[in-house]
């Protein structure tokens, strides 16, 4: 297949070639480019995505995310630690502590002098390609980088959809996704694109070395089999409107925007579940849920709430037994782990080499050394076994069956009569009603964003789900009495994210955050102490494992925290403005390329230019303007020699 444009979310390949540090990490991260960028050769675009500043209600998870790892982290350095000492006292040398190091996700975020760093990194990788590569001199590439607001995916997609709206778009054109994300197959089906795929990779689980395999994910052939799946017996159906349906309902089984609902578990066949009670009540509902041509609306009106209503009833009479099912099926594993033939069988398969996964290993990463390139084996070894040591101990710390410290509470018969109670200390009748009616409203505002999210843009990013837990599938009723609305906003600045989500550990603030901004979480007179505890519940909520839990923080106090950081503002350096600054995509092409020569393009670059200026041409369009940057641009048409130019997309102008 010949594709026109490929799209890379670029987070994804940022945290494999990021994990340690040293000099070749910028080589390894170029390679990984050049990499996808053979296997697909585009003709036309590459777009370069990077996650800016997310909505708030991504915030939220970000946040519980940062929160837990911190405090997994600082408990596995300080077990690191002493078991290093017991190794040493008993002969066993190991490698000393600054030849591997524990990852830090929080450095990966916007703001951080590290993403500032790549995003230079990737302005001269495109340059630099532009300028030598025979295989990019078609080639036009956009950056969105972290300092552009929005997911990458979304932006991805963001972009596909203002140039699908294009007068001049070409339909036949051929679109590439990489990223290993599910949301991203979403997102694809949402662009009822006809001519998508997405490129993904799978690790090898056998050997040391895992090699990479990539697959091409076909988005219409996707949709072929889900129009089998969806479709009504003997009902007369728009494909369109089943796909619009079918990425609606699985939303209900979680994401990064608002919790499952209790019932729904991936991992127990729930998206089966829901296309089937889909299918059996289509009828009842009177049709579909989705109507994408009003996803503009500002009330709602995209969803059909009295058949949503229909559809939550028919799910709500499978809740009683999925839960009653979920409870005797982990009755009978706890009763197999804590058995002694269960214990001896998983001996065994340790004697056997056979891989365990625990959260601890997710923080340490070997790093070639001068030991190991003199191949000394006893200290390897040795490491080796410190690593399996700390990875055993929060392994069977975090796995609550076979610690005895599971609490299955959430899946006991009667459950649903105490999770109010329990989980919200809502005593009297009354007050339980209450919290379901505001709950419910809630949540469906959650679906109504994330409707427009995925088939238009973000209506609000402030808005986010102010509870921990999602309302069973039986308390949607009379959803006809809410009226949904967004307040239209701006999305925060990245230091606002990152003292949103940011934890209080000190190791975390100075490799992320400006001095006068870290300062604010740890001083008891700051209006945003309390918003960030070092200690916090770990809820399991009827998980497993501890690490999978709901970790019960304060939820985001924007206007606290904006009015926290307004103080500071002043004392930010000027390049930390300029890290704190939203910015704009840019696009880079070739003086050669028809695009560059066009008159609105050469426009741009006289005395006289206009600020921004329209252009829509079969290749691109949307608003341009001059990138501010680029003061040279108009010299470097003048040369022989072909150059990258830099310029600027304008998001908010786009139609």
């Amino acid at each position: 297949i010949i594709y026109d444009n490929l799209y890379l979310d670029m987070n994804e390949i940022i945290h494999k070639c990021f994990r340690l540090n040293n000099g070749l990490v910028y080589n390894w991260f170029f390679a990984y480019l050049d990499r996808l960028f053979r296997i697909v050769r585009p003709r036309r675009l590459l777009y370069l995505a990077v996650d800016g500043v997310a909505p708030m209600s991504k915030m939220t998870k970000l946040r519980q995310t940062y929160f837990k790892t911190a405090k997994y982290r600082a408990d596995s350095e300080a077990e690191a630690i002493l078991l290093t000492e017991i190794f040493r006292a008993q002969g066993k040398e190991v490698m000393p502590r600054d030849t591997y190091e524990l990852e830090n996700p929080v450095v990966k975020m916007p703001g951080t002098e590290f993403m500032e760093k790549i995003s230079a990194a990737l302005e001269y990788f495109i340059r630099e390609r532009l300028n030598t590569d025979p295989e990019w001199k078609d080639i036009k590439v956009i950056l969105s980088d972290a300092n552009v607001p929005g997911e990458g995916e979304h932006k991805i997609m963001s972009f596909i959809r203002a140039q699908r709206s294009m007068e001049n778009y070409d339909p036949n054109t051929r679109h590439c996704l990489h990223g290993h994300d599910a949301d991203l197959i979403m997102l694809a089906l949402a662009s009822h694109e006809v001519h998508i795929s997405i490129l993904r990779e799978f690790d090898n689980p056998n050997g040391r070395i895992p090699a990479r395999f990539y697959q091409f994910v076909d988005i219409w052939i996707l949709r072929e089999y889900l129009e089998l799946e969806m479709k009504t017996p003997g009902c007369k159906q728009d494909t369109e409107r089943l796909i619009d349906d079918f990425i609606f309902i699985c939303f209900l089984t979680g994401n990064d925007f608002i919790p499952q609902i209790p019932s729904l578990e991936i991992n127990e066949f729930a998206v089966d579940l829901l296309i089937e009670v889909y299918k059996t009540t289509f009828n009842k509902m009177g049709g579909y849920m989705v109507n994408t041509d009003k996803i503009k609306d500002k009330y709602g009106a995209y969803l059909e709430v009295s058949r949503l209503e229909k559809f939550f009833h028919e799910l709500s009479l499978c809740e009683e037994k999925i839960l009653l099912k979920r409870y005797e099926l982990q009755e009978k594993l706890l009763r197999k782990i804590q058995s002694e033939a269960a214990v001896k069988e998983w001996a065994k398969g340790e004697d056997r080499g056979e891989k365990k996964t625990s959260f601890a290993q997710q923080f340490f990463y070997p790093v070639e050394t001068s030991l190991e390139r003199k191949s000394d084996d006893v200290v390897r070894k040795n490491t080796r076994e410190l690593w399996r040591t700390v990875s055993d101990i929060f392994c069977n710390k975090d796995d609550l069956f076979k610690n005895g410290a599971c609490k299955q509470d959430k899946i006991r018969p009667g459950w649903k009569s105490r999770f109010y109670r329990e989980k919200f200390g809502a005593e009297t009748s009354k007050e339980v009603g209450r919290l379901q009616t505001e709950m419910v409203q809630k949540y469906l505002e959650g679906l109504c964003w994330m409707l427009q999210c995925y088939f238009y843009e973000v209506p609000s990013w402030t808005w986010c789900y102010p509870f921990y837990y999602a309302p069973f599938a039986s308390d949607f009723k009379c959803l006809s009495q809410f009226n949904i609305s967004f307040t239209v906003d701006k999305p925060l600045r990245p230091f606002d994210q990152l003292m949103a989500v940011l934890p209080p550990q000190k190791n975390v603030l100075s490799c992320a955050l400006p001095k006068c901004y870290s300062k604010l979480i740890g001083c008891e007179e700051s209006k945003i102490q309390m918003s960030h505890p070092t200690e916090f519940e770990i809820d399991p909520d009827g998980r497993r494992f501890l690490s999978q839990g709901i970790a019960k923080l304060p939820f985001i106090d924007k206007e606290l925290l904006l009015s926290a950081t307004k103080m500071v503002e002043k004392d930010l350096t000027e390049d930390e403005m300029a890290r704190n600054n939203a910015r704009q995509e840019r696009i880079f092409l070739r003086n050669s390329q028809s695009l560059a020569n066009t008159a609105a393009f050469v426009a741009t670059i006289s005395d006289n230019a206009q600020k921004k200026l329209w252009i829509d041409t079969s290749e691109i369009g949307g608003w341009f303007s001059p990138d501010e940057k680029e003061v040279e641009s108009s010299a470097l048409r003048k040369n022989k020699v072909q150059h990258a130019w830099s310029w600027i997309r304008d998001p908010h102008m786009t139609v």
